[in-house]
């Protein structure tokens, strides 16, 4: 018999998301959409380099907020 799939609820910009278990900050940008975009991402109150996205795995009750950088002048 498989296991089940867990999944975790976590919190993008105050909304909250259901995700599988074990995402890295990297996977959840590439499925939001933002991969190759200018972004800073801020994990439960803290600034997440572009250096850890690949090794930092979101948790269940995470909270993430995501800025998008925008050109223009």
């Amino acid at each position: 018999m498989r296991g089940k799939l867990k999944v975790i609820t976590v919190f993008i910009n105050g909304v909250a998301r259901q995700l599988k278990d074990s995402y890295t900050i990297e996977v959840l940008i590439a499925e939001l959409g933002y991969t190759g975009r200018r972004i800073a991402l801020e994990l439960n109150g803290d600034i997440v380099p572009r250096s850890l996205y690949a090794e930092r795995v979101v948790t269940e009750g995470d909270k993430l907020e995501i800025v998008v950088a925008v050109g223009g002048g």
